[in-house]
């Protein structure tokens, strides 16, 4: 009977010196990137990014002699400038104030139209079959290549025509109509990566379309969701177009009230400022608190 031989294998580990030796130059570039010195510069871009916000809000916080006579940066030397006399004077302007109100009745019923109806939408492109699916769903997106100002003049016929043009109703349709081609597209695709045996089993458990909706669907697409409601939301506040060519003196957002004010009133710095001010923070305000979603939301695809 024979004994079996045992034979060991030795393993030879190359020195430390010459693993670093053979990796690339990228390799070691790439390695060095998460070093503290990186993330010092990554907060030095973050603050260069907000010294134009930063420079606003002080320049909002000085007098018009103050801001005509040197830049806002002498406030550090002299912070008895600061007063809230500018914001004051803005609160007792009716056009600023009534265009604030008219951007958040513009903006809020378009995200939010859109975000339930592209969800509805996504939702049924994604997991419901009926005759003509896919070529439905290459026509959605097929309406992201149309531009706004082609339809501007179309648009603005109809709703003079249906008594829409220059009422808060007809730009909350015209921005929730050019919303719903991305929110459709965009939904509908993260849906699609949802386990189809996950909604196999809610069916087997007696769950409707709609339960399985609401109590599977949107949970989980819940980062999609709020970067699409962020998206939505900057672009409707933001927009300057639409709102010059489908809104009159009463329904005016703040965006076409800012420049009514410069093109008659070009020495009020002081309501322009404050004015100016408060329609950028609101938008960074909403980025800001919602970036965890956005960032998830983003990044969702990438990784199964």
């Amino acid at each position: 009977m024979k004994t079996p031989v045992r034979t060991s294998v030795k393993t030879v580990e190359a020195p430390v010196g010459t693993v670093r030796a053979g990796r690339s130059l990228g390799a070691r570039i790439v390695g060095r990137l998460g070093g503290g010195a990186v993330r010092v510069c990554l907060v030095l871009v973050g603050l260069f990014w907000l010294v134009p916000t930063i420079g606003l809000l002080i320049s909002s916080l000085r007098a018009p002699e103050d801001m005509s006579a040197s830049g806002w940066w002498k406030v550090f030397a002299e912070p008895s400038q600061l007063t809230v006399d500018s914001y004051r004077k803005l609160l007792e302007n009716g056009d600023i104030t009534g265009s604030l109100l008219n951007t958040v009745l513009i903006t809020v019923p378009a995200t939010v139209l859109v975000v339930v109806i592209g969800s509805l939408a996504g939702y049924a492109f994604a997991w419901m079959e009926f005759p003509g699916r896919d070529w439905w769903f290459l026509a959605v997106v097929g309406l992201l290549v149309v531009p706004v100002q082609v339809a501007l003049i179309p648009i603005a016929e109809l709703f003079g025509k249906v008594g829409l043009f220059g009422s808060v109703l007809g730009v909350v349709l015209f921005h929730v109509g050019f919303g719903l081609p991305f929110a459709v597209f965009l939904l509908r695709n993260f849906f699609a990566e949802i386990p189809r045996e996950l909604l196999e089993a809610a069916r087997l458990d007696g769950a409707g379309e709609l339960r399985l909706f609401t109590r599977v669907v949107m949970p989980l697409g819940g980062p999609a969701i709020a970067s699409l409601g962020i998206f939505q939301f900057l672009w409707v506040w933001n927009d300057m177009l639409v709102a010059l060519v489908f809104t009159d003196a009463d329904s005016q957002p703040i965006t076409v009230a800012l420049q009514t004010q410069v093109r008659q009133f070009g020495n009020n710095i002081d309501v322009l400022a404050p004015g100016a001010f408060l329609s950028m923070v609101i938008p960074l305000a909403v980025f800001f608190a919602f970036q965890r979603q956005f960032v998830s939301g983003v990044m969702a695809g990438a990784v199964k």
